[in-house]
């Protein structure tokens, strides 16, 4: 790992009555294990994430990843997005709220501003090279394929 690769700060806050404070920070640890464990080592990129009562509690440095009853995003469970150079995550409160969590903050890591690409050969016979949207939990992000 590049010693000179930032150190992003995430913060998880629930707007939802459906979440104990409790709950919020359960997850936020298993969170930041699989951050440190699982991700930083094959992506290089640094993060710590912290719960955080109340969205006014969390510091302009951190990217706030919300959790809310509805995100006003028909047909999505999260997303992520940027607003001014300053990413953040909107989670759909559901009894998967955490496999959520977990999949835009990984892809929000991966990806802040929610717009990169990398080139490659298409799956498509005979379409060439074609430009992917980089979204790593995509492809695994079904609840069979969650942790435990």
């Amino acid at each position: 790992m590049d010693s000179f690769s930032p150190l992003y700060h995430i913060g998880l806050v629930s707007e939802t009555a459906h979440l104990s404070f409790s709950e919020l920070t359960k997850v936020s640890a298993a969170l930041q294990k699989q951050i440190m464990r699982d991700f930083t080592p094959i992506w290089g990129i640094q993060s710590t994430l912290d719960a955080f009562e109340k969205l006014e509690d969390i510091p302009l440095d951190y990217w706030p990843m919300i959790v809310r009853n509805d995100i006003d995003v028909p047909g999505a469970e999260g997303i992520h997005e940027d607003k001014d150079g300053h990413p953040f995550a909107l989670v759909k409160y559901s009894h998967e709220w955490s496999l959520t969590a977990s999949h835009e903050c990984l892809e929000m890591l991966c990806n802040p501003s929610g717009n990169r690409v990398e080139a490659g050969e298409s799956p498509i016979p005979g379409q060439g090279r074609v430009e992917f949207l980089v979204e790593v939990c995509d492809p695994c992000g079904a609840e069979q394929f969650a942790y435990d």
